[in-house]
């Protein structure tokens, strides 16, 4: 399956997406050119009851290099139409905590993510952005799945991976949080969320996930 991409200097991923006419783009994040809008972005009031890291600026920096030299874990900053507005973190399921509540296969990838500005939130932006995530994701050759364990307060982001392609599984009860455990198979995810890049309808979301 191949979908709109293009490789720039900048990004690791980029596509262009329809329903929204903006251009998507992730590039991984930098310490020293990230660290503030991080920082402001986690601090925010719609962040805050989700992500639960309102550090100091010092903690926060150490807490964000310890992500960037972490093996299992890619920190990147999503864009629309190249200005950044959204934190994501790509990681290998089977060395994350994830694993402890499900058979997790050593291909198997998780995402987090949330929206800082908050004038980028209830557009209609969610849905194009995780379907561009999860489509960067299964570029990967051997992944077949894609978990992901939102809060089970957030209906609305719960809302959005379902219609990305994420089945709910079951409940877990996390140390920071009660989460709902969601899968997004290869198979279906290519068949009827990329393939037919149909326009974004539905809900809107305030996305932390």
């Amino acid at each position: 399956m191949t979908d709109a991409l293009a490789i720039t200097n900048d990004y690791d991923y980029e596509r262009y997406e329809h329903g929204i006419d903006r251009h998507v783009g992730f590039r991984p994040a930098e310490l020293e050119r990230d660290l503030g809008r991080l920082h402001a972005w986690l601090n925010s009031d719609h962040v805050l009851p989700y992500w639960q890291l309102d550090d100091p600026l010092p903690v926060f920096r150490a807490e964000l290099e310890t992500k960037l030299e972490d093996d299992h874990l890619t920190p990147y900053v999503g864009t629309l139409d190249h200005v950044p507005m959204s934190y994501w973190e790509r990681y290998w399921a089977a060395d994350d905590v994830v694993a402890d509540y499900y058979d997790a296969d050593p291909s198997d990838q998780g995402i987090h993510l949330l929206f800082g500005p908050p004038e980028y939130l209830n557009n209609g932006y969610a849905e194009p952005l995780l379907r561009a995530m999860t489509a960067f994701q299964f570029r990967h050759p051997e992944t077949q799945r894609v978990v992901t364990e939102p809060d089970v307060r957030n209906d609305v982001v719960i809302h959005v991976f379902e219609q990305c392609g994420f089945d709910p599984v079951r409940e877990i009860e996390m140390d920071e949080k009660d989460a709902l455990l969601m899968v997004c198979e290869r198979e279906r995810f290519e068949r009827e969320v990329l393939a037919p890049e149909r326009p974004v309808g539905g809900k809107r979301a305030e996305v932390d996930a």
